[in-house]
């Protein structure tokens, strides 16, 4: 395990430290984060607690695949709202800002340079074409 100059522990959690940031949230609540590694008896800065507890061991987290009700609404709300992704997140139920802008970078980043060559070529006015989207997400 890493630790940085300050002493605190960096990369991967151990199940240990899971463990202990559950139990510390479900004593003391969210919020507060600067305080969390010191009542968890972690060796952690307060920004990585946070991060932990909101990406990944958050029980209303969703994981697994997203559904074809998701990807629709997530390309619906992209082509709205852009690359803002705790906008697109928060209307998608338990799922996470870092999982959607991954998924999003996983499964469509095959579009960005053909939508840049797009936008070169086509007027300013004319509609994105959707062919690379149907086609990414048939494959789903």
């Amino acid at each position: 395990m890493e630790s940085s100059s300050n002493g605190l522990r960096k990369g991967t959690w151990t199940a240990e430290e899971d463990i202990l940031l559950r139990k510390c949230i479900d004593k003391y609540g969210e919020g507060k984060w600067h305080q969390v590694p010191l009542r968890a008896g972690l060796n952690r800065c307060g920004k990585g607690c946070r991060l932990r507890w909101l990406n990944y061991l958050q029980p209303s987290i969703k994981r697994g695949n997203f559904s074809s009700d998701e990807v629709d609404l997530l390309l619906r709300l992209h082509k709205l709202l852009g690359n803002r992704w705790s906008l697109i997140a928060g209307r998608l139920p338990g799922r996470t800002a870092n999982d959607v802008k991954n998924y999003w970078n996983t499964h469509f980043s095959c579009c960005k340079s053909k939508a840049r060559k797009r936008e070169s070529t086509c007027s300013a006015n004319s509609p994105i074409q959707s062919s690379c989207y149907k086609a990414s997400t048939s494959i789903l």
